[in-house]
Parts: structure tokens; sequence; C-alpha cells
């Protein structure tokens, strides 16, 4: 089952290196992994999205997380409430008769060209993962020369809703 996990940690050579050592050395693999600065001066936030069996499995890796020095903060938020987003740069064959075709698949899609060359163009997308799969299918047919995703990136919704929670709808 795929698990995403949230780390706030110091901003310090190594940790990075320590965290994915963790996962190596118990043979996890790590499907996704992004970091950037964060809010707080010093401190960088983590995502990584993970292919677990179960969920004592990922238990067990955000106790070990949780010793870590620098990690200051370890959160499994796969079965909460959240916003993910994911960016790609896609290069694709393209020449000046299919051009229009494709920026007719493009704009559905909201994304953008960032390059047009003689028989390439190049073309960023962002969004949930299944969004950004279901255009690179798109595209294949017209031939992807380069491909370059970042992964997942993730935070909690302003507002949770319990999983009991639901809403009534009424059709009049």
């Amino acid at each position: 089952m795929k698990r995403i996990i949230t780390l706030t940690v110091n901003n310090r050579p190594g940790v990075l290196n320590r965290i994915t050592n963790l996962f190596s050395k118990r043979n996890y693999n790590i499907e996704s992994i992004t970091v950037g600065h964060s809010e707080i001066e010093d401190v960088s936030r983590i995502t990584c999205v993970v292919n677990v069996e179960n969920d004592q499995v990922i238990e067990q890796i955000t106790k070990q997380l949780n010793k870590q020095i620098d990690v200051l903060k370890v959160t499994d938020i796969s079965e909460q409430s959240i916003v993910a987003r994911e960016l790609a740069l896609i290069k694709v064959l393209s020449t000046p008769n299919n051009r229009s075709e494709m920026n007719a698949l493009i704009e559905p899609f909201r994304a953008s060209i960032v390059d047009v060359g003689k028989d390439t163009l190049v073309i960023q997308i962002t969004g949930e993962s299944d969004k950004i799969e279901a255009f690179i299918e798109l595209m294949k047919p017209y031939g992807i020369k380069e491909l370059a995703r970042t992964g997942a990136t993730a935070f909690l919704r302003g507002t949770q809703r319990s999983s009991n929670q639901t809403k009534n709808i009424s059709i009049v």
C-alpha cells in the first residue's frame, strides 16, 4: 500500500542521507522524495512516498525516523485529507503540422509549453500524480524524448473531515 510521510528536519548536511539509509537498510523503496526549505529558517520539509505491505511496517518506519537526531517531526498523512501536487517536464517530439493538435491536448490539462524547438516541445504540467500519468499516456504516441518528475509534495488540508462524516445531498 502506498503511504505518504512528511518530515520536518533541521537543514544540515547528511540529514537526507541518514533518512534514505534508514529506508534502504530495511529494504523499502522510496517511490518519490521531495525536499525543500520550509517556512521556518534552517528547517526543511521532506515528503516521501513509499510502498509498504502493512500498517505495522509504516509504524516501525515512523518510529525509526523519529529517533533520528535532526528529525523534528514525522507524520503519516496517507489517510488524511491532503493537498498533493507533482511537477513534470516532458520533452515531446513535435512538428509544425501536429503542434495545434498537441495544443488541443495540453489545454484541458492546464499544462503549458515552456520551450519550443525545431522538432520538440517542452511541456510543464502540475497536479496530482494520476493527472500527470494520464497526460504522459496521451503524449506517448507523439514520442517522449525526455521526462523528469519531481515526485509528490503534500500538505494536510486546512479542514480535516472524519471518515464517518458524510454530506447528504438531495436531488429534487
